[in-house]
């Protein structure tokens, strides 16, 4: 579900970690919100918002499903109720093999979720950034972005309540978090404390007996929330990739319209340069 991208990683220079701010809007960026449910259909529940990392080279069915496996288990929460949901490409300086270059995988996420989602929607602003973004960033700039400019979700009574923000990711990711100098411990406080997680775990595996092994996880086990991927799906980007380099087909791994626009733009058709490693994990 996930190839190395880089996330809070303690072992990084210092110059990288200055440049992992929050900065100016993009020229012409605009966050979307056209989405986003308006009133809540329980007023006593807190609104959440899904936000996804990743690099999206393709963007496949499966990502697409991951939201969808979210969205059941939160439609019988009894503390939340889900509002919308986002694609968050990561930016060119993420500099991987393999990686179109960031408008377009842009423009395939937008193409995957414009008229087959009514709640699902793609933001450009870690995608625009002229230098690679932790995680905890991006989800910084998701916070600023729906409580800060937007105040909130407006309640029937004319109040304003915080929407929560929460990180949508695969089973491998929250494993890379216990792995040793991947990352950094005041990041994952961040990303697992203030926002929390919600993991798609794999067929055959327990992330459950993996929280128990790692301290910073435990701590925030409560804010972690776990599904199993009950049908196994294991389409990933880098095998679509394969397929189109190999001239084979990629009919029903991808939607219609992103297998379209890669063709149309000749995309994974010749060998990317690898520029630069990194040692994370999130969405493929």
């Amino acid at each position: 579900m996930g190839e190395p991208i880089t996330d809070g990683i303690s072992s990084r220079n210092s110059e990288d970690l200055e440049n992992s701010t929050q900065g100016t809007p993009p020229p012409g960026y605009c966050f979307p919100t056209h989405k986003l449910t308006k009133t809540l259909q329980d007023a006593s529940k807190i609104p959440l918002v899904l936000v996804a990392c990743g690099s999206y080279s393709p963007v496949t069915y499966l990502h697409l499903r991951m939201f969808e496996m979210a969205a059941d288990y939160f439609n019988t929460h009894p503390k939340y109720e889900l509002i919308g949901g986002y694609f968050s490409p990561v930016s060119d300086y993420y500099q991987k093999e393999g990686l179109a270059p960031a408008h377009h995988r842009v423009k395939m996420c937008e193409l995957a979720t414009e008229t087959s989602s009514a709640w699902l929607m793609v933001d450009s602003w870690e995608a625009l950034q002229p230098s690679y973004q932790r995680t905890a960033v991006v989800l910084d700039h998701f916070d600023e972005e729906l409580n800060g400019n937007m105040g909130g979700m407006v309640m029937p009574d004319g109040s304003f309540r915080k929407i929560q923000t929460l990180l949508l990711a695969g089973g491998d990711l929250i494993e890379s978090m216990g792995k040793k100098d991947v990352w950094a411990s005041e990041d994952l406080h961040r990303i697992l404390g203030h926002y929390g997680c919600m993991v798609i775990e794999r067929t055959g595996t327990d992330v459950w007996e993996f929280l128990l092994s790692h301290d910073i996880l435990y701590e925030h086990k409560d804010n972690i929330h776990v599904v199993k991927q009950v049908i196994y799906n294991d389409i990933s980007s880098s095998k679509v990739r394969l397929f189109v380099k190999r001239k084979m087909s990629i009919k029903y791994l991808v939607p219609d319209a992103v297998m379209r626009y890669i063709f149309d733009n000749s995309l994974y058709s010749t060998k990317l340069t690898r520029k630069r490693d990194y040692v994370s994990y999130a969405f493929d």
